[in-house]
Parts: structure tokens; sequence; C-alpha cells
């Protein structure tokens, strides 16, 4: 592996702007004691409203789940052109990134990336809104995403449009979404659904770790938005207590693990950056599902940094959407 000494690419300069203030914005909000002020934070993370009026394309609906925990998600239509363009369309059930602990479905960064893939991927997007930690540790997150899907597969939904395959559902993440990603498919296939079936996974840029200190987290300890002081600080705020990082839900493929090769878990598509300093990790989980005998590809950006495929401004994001792309539709052509 090349040992690049700089920390972070070279990037627009918007992205970059956003990126440092989202990086001194989590800093201020997360407390010594492992809490956060959220309504600090909230002032600054300004929401998007959900618009049954297309826009750019895309129309969204939000759908209560669980008032009582306030589990909802928002659901992303594309607009269909006539022809019967949209006789079958995959669903992707998305959960966003954060850190486990920041940031929500109608986030607007997110709820305009959410809408790209939907507009891009010709696919229908499930954008779930599950508790954040510290007030809600693992596995609450798990739990809402298992039951964001057992509500799709039992529920009639009123503005899922008919050309949604359900029987062509994705799971996809980034960040700590692309760690939670994982989980939920593993509390999924215990399950028994009726009209939904789960054919492949995507996890960009995962939010893995371990007790031990790779080279990437060591070379990359001064990145924008994913040294090691934050990224202890998420685990400590996500775990159970008491708990330390290789836990099962941290270290995938630790000593702690969950043996999977016994399970039929979904070809997966893992995603990584050349400046992402939990790199190795992400590379340790895509080496795991091969030793487990699992479906895996590897997509590497060897100069994007974590985050990128939010901004649109830099073209690694839009070669990652035809990537994922192409998984979907080789996945779904299995089906």
């Amino acid at each position: 592996m090349s040992q690049n000494p700089k920390a972070s690419p070279n990037l627009p300069w918007i992205p970059r702007l956003l990126m440092t203030f989202l990086a001194f914005l989590v800093d201020l909000t997360r407390r010594p004691n492992i809490t956060v002020n959220r309504r600090l934070f909230n002032l600054f993370d300004f929401k998007a409203p959900a618009s049954k009026k297309p826009n750019n394309g895309v129309a969204t609906s939000d759908i209560k789940v669980d008032p009582s925990r306030n589990l909802w998600f928002r659901l992303y239509t594309p607009e269909t052109h006539g022809g019967g363009g949209g006789a079958c369309m995959p669903v992707v059930l998305y959960f966003h990134g954060g850190g486990f602990c920041y940031l929500a479905a109608n986030s607007f960064s997110f709820d305009r990336y959410c809408r790209r893939l939907a507009r891009e991927l010709r696919a229908v997007i499930v954008s779930v809104n599950y508790r954040l930690a510290p007030e809600h540790r693992h596995p609450c997150q798990r739990e809402d995403g298992v039951d964001v899907l057992k509500f799709i597969d039992e529920t009639n939904i009123e503005n899922l449009p008919a050309y949604a395959n359900l029987k062509q559902c994705f799971i996809a993440g980034d960040s700590a979404g692309g760690n939670l990603a994982h989980q939920v498919t593993l509390g999924a296939i215990e399950k028994k659904f009726r009209k939904l079936k789960i054919v492949g996974l995507i996890a960009i840029q995962p939010l893995l770790g371990g007790e031990e200190r790779t080279e990437s987290e060591i070379r990359l300890q001064k990145s924008t938005l994913m040294p090691m002081h934050r990224t202890d600080w998420m685990w400590k705020a996500f775990l159970p207590q008491d708990s330390n990082r290789d836990h099962p839900a941290t270290n995938i493929f630790g000593p702690n693990s969950v043996d999977i090769s016994g399970l039929n878990f979904p070809a997966t598509m893992v995603v990584v950056g050349g400046f992402d300093p939990l790199q190795d990790w992400q590379r340790r989980y895509y080496d795991g599902l091969k030793k487990s005998g699992k479906e895996a590809y590897l997509i590497e950006y060897p100069n994007c940094g974590h985050s990128f495929y939010v901004h649109t401004q830099i073209p690694e994001s839009s070669l990652l959407i035809e990537e994922m792309k192409n998984f979907i539709g080789l996945q779904s052509a299995y089906q």
C-alpha cells in the first residue's frame, strides 16, 4: 500500500468547507462525559421538508413506523416517464451516516443525496430515521432497521408505488450507516418475510474499528472527519456500557465476531477511500466476507476521503453511483 504523507485529499473549496465545518460542529457539541449538546447541533442541522410534488424528478413522503420512539422513514419515489418505465424498480433501505450520534433522514445533505440516488439509480429509496446514540445505544439502531423491514413487509403503504419490487431489496448505508447496514442485514436473516427479499448490501466507507490501531488510522490521524480521537468517542457513545472496541458491532470479524459462514448473507459491495483513516478496517471487512465464503466486491477510490460520496463537486461521487447501479443490476438479474 502506498504511503501518502498527506492527511486529506485535494478538494474543491465547497466540500472542504462543509467537511471542516461539520468536524468543528461535532467537536463543539460532543461532551467529555459522552453526551451530545443536541440543541446546539440542531441549530445548524438544516432539515429538508418532504415533497409529494416531484422535485428534480423525485417525490418524497415521510412514513411513521413507531411514533413512540420517533421511528420513521423518508420514501423517495422517482418519476416514471410513461411506457412502463417504472415497471420494476429495486428498493434500497438506506442508513445515513453521522457517527451513530448525529444527523437524520431529513438532514439537508442526506435528503439531497437520497434524492440523487433515487433519480440516478432508478430505485425506490427508504431512508431510515433511526434512534441516535448515546441516548439510545446499540442494538437500538439495528432493532429500528429490522422493524422498518418488517413494517414494509407487513403493511400496505399508501405511498409505496406498485413498481417497487420488494423481491429486489438492497440494504445500504454510509459511514455509521454502512456499519448499520451490516448489522440490520444480520438481524434480517433471522426473520421470515412474506413479500420482501434482501439480495444485496452496499457498505459505503463503513465506520468500523477495533482495539488495535491500524496503519491507516495512525498515518491519517489528522484527517478532517474521522481521526482516532473522534471515532473513539463515537464508539464510547454507541456501544453498550463497559464494552471495548472489539465488540462485534465494531470489529465485525474480530475476536468476538459472529460467524456468518453458515448464513445466507447477501452479496456485498464495500467502498473504500484512500484518504479514509478507516480504510484498513474496511478492507478487513471485505476480506472477512470473502473468507466466510460470501460474494463480495471491493471498490476503491485512492484519492478520496471520508464522505466524498455526498459531494457532487467530487467526480468520484458520480463514479460510485455508476458502480452502485452496476451492482444492483447484477444482483437483480439473479432473482
